[in-house]
């Protein structure tokens, strides 16, 4: 087995479990969620580069952001990239989220004509330190409205904003289902408070997990407003096209302007506790696939909130050798009495290879996994029990951001 390093939840029991020693996507890179911009700061949280800025500008001056339309002066010579924008540009949104001197800016999707906004989480919460921090949208067209926050899910890192506007344009929604390695993927957002900026790139992975510093906020659990500690495990599109600090809940773009992704996260080269360090694009970048970001946000905007599977194990990766750095699926160390996992049968020591048709090799992987279905949801879930390949349908019960 491979020990673990750093004490985070189990996947679904509230037990110890851990990060791995072996770096998911290289050494010295660090897996950090994206923030708005005005001024990016810089803190060490779970393990990941938090680069919210907190603080009041020195000044005591309000640090504003550039608006600048998506421009085509010379329509005759459009390239791909530029219709894409063209065609999804008037559904991207910057959002401005400030709770007393913090404050910062991020980026949005709209999803209806009735001003249903999508975003990350720690936009809202400003990388979770508010519980009920004032929105303001603007929007494509310049003109800025109040927003009020429908509801966040910190486990997918995705929340909805309202705003009641005229002429609202809802993003076309793609098939994140279909995306292949090498398809053209293009971000639009205010990366550093530049609202209107398209990059592009292609995608470089899909099914990608990674983990990341929770935005939950104990406001939201308990009254309080101090920042959870806890990461999340998430099932992401990885991307070169340049994402940087505030592209965050803004749109991944496919050639045909079609909505693919929610920005969410970037990988930096190395941590550091200084408070004026920065993170920006090394061409590694993540979205969230828009088919698991719709059925969360269809959920938000139904009932408030959202709900995740959670299987009721504790697990850890089982390495693939002696002294392999590679793991071959996440082992069931201990099963909840009355969990999901136990009415199906399955057993501590159990290796767990597949859940609902993802492949699952080691143990973030497999709560990315479940926390992609909703409570409730019946999945195949296939195992390794004493060499030997075995299957069972559970059905998943509800996690739980604490």
């Amino acid at each position: 087995m491979n020990e673990h390093e750093l004490p985070i939840r189990g996947e679904n029991t509230g037990t110890v479990a851990g990060l791995k020693t072996r770096k998911r996507i290289g050494a010295g890179l660090y897996v950090a969620c994206l923030v708005a911009a005005g001024g990016v700061g810089g803190g060490v949280a779970a393990g990941a580069t938090a680069m919210w800025n907190t603080a009041a500008p020195a000044s005591g001056t309000v640090q504003t952001t550039q608006y600048t339309p998506v421009i085509v002066n010379n329509p005759d010579s459009v390239s791909t990239v530029t219709a894409a924008a063209q065609k999804a540009s008037p559904s991207v949104v910057t959002i401005s989220a400030s709770s007393g001197t913090s404050g910062g800016t991020g980026s949005g999707i709209i999803l209806d004509a009735s001003g249903h906004i999508l975003t990350n989480t720690h936009v809202v919460t400003l990388d979770g330190q508010a519980a009920n921090a004032a929105i303001e949208v603007r929007t494509s067209g310049g003109s800025v409205y109040p927003g009020t926050i429908v509801g966040t899910d910190p486990l997918s890192d995705l929340a909805i904003v309202q705003i009641t506007a005229p002429g609202l344009v809802a993003a076309a929604l793609g098939d994140s289902g279909k995306v292949n390695v090498g398809d053209t993927a293009i971000a639009i957002g205010a990366p550093l408070g530049l609202s209107g900026t398209v990059t592009d790139g292609i995608v470089s992975a899909a099914n990608r997990t990674i983990e990341a510093a929770s935005s939950a906020t104990s406001a939201l659990q308990n009254g309080a407003s101090s920042a959870a500690q806890d990461t999340i495990s998430i099932n992401v599109i990885q991307t070169d096209a340049a994402i940087n600090p505030g592209n965050s809940g803004g749109p991944l773009v496919n050639a045909n302007g079609e909505i693919i992704g929610v920005n969410v996260a970037i990988a930096s080269a190395g941590s550091t506790s200084s408070s004026s360090a920065q993170a920006g694009n090394i061409g590694v970048g993540f979205s969230i696939p828009i088919n698991d970001a719709k059925r969360v946000a269809q959920e938000i905007i139904a009932t408030g909130t959202a709900t995740h599977g959670q299987l009721g194990v504790s697990v850890r990766d089982k390495a693939s050798g002696a002294s392999s750095e590679f793991a071959a699926g996440a082992e069931a160390s201990s099963v909840t009495p009355g969990s999901a996992a136990d009415k199906a049968g399955l057993k501590a020591g159990d290796v767990i290879t597949r859940l609902g048709g993802r492949t699952v090799t080691d143990a973030s992987e497999l709560t990315a996994a479940t926390r992609e279905h909703a409570a409730g949801a019946t999945v195949k879930v296939t195992f390794v029990r004493d060499g030997q390949e075995q299957s069972t349908d559970v059905t998943l019960g509800a996690a739980t951001a604490g």
